[in-house]
């Protein structure tokens, strides 16, 4: 969730930055800040998280585990990114306010990456 709020805010605020240019442009440069401000975050808490349970783990389930994490991750990147960049370039065209579009196309995606990673590592019974 803080991942969620900081990606937001930032994507939020640079879309209301870029407000004067071509929404492809305003989409693609909204969305790349966001990657930056969630992996960047996420990548760091779930280091400090999960670095004393992987120290006791032996090396090959560390990486079979970290593999599904990943696979997982970028099935949900793959549906997160396929509705992410056209509800908010959609958003922009019929001319919501960016903050306000960059908002709710991120939750829209949030919504849609958390249900496919979630069903995924189900699936994979990892969790």
């Amino acid at each position: 969730m803080i991942c969620f709020a900081a990606s937001a805010s930032l994507s939020a605020i640079t879309a209301q930055l870029l407000s004067d240019y071509d929404n492809y442009l305003t989409t693609t440069i909204t969305i790349i800040i966001g990657y930056i401000a969630y992996f960047g975050i996420f990548s760091s808490l779930f280091y400090w998280d999960n670095i004393e349970r992987y120290r006791g783990m032996k090396s090959h389930l560390v990486k079979k585990e970290l593999f599904t994490l990943i696979s997982s991750f970028g099935l949900g990147e793959i549906v997160y990114l396929g509705i992410r960049w056209p509800t908010l370039y959609y958003f922009l065209e019929i001319e919501i306010e960016p903050y306000l579009a960059s908002i709710l196309s991120e939750i829209i995606a949030t919504i849609c990456y958390i249900v496919s990673v979630t069903l995924f590592l189900r699936k994979t019974r990892t969790f």
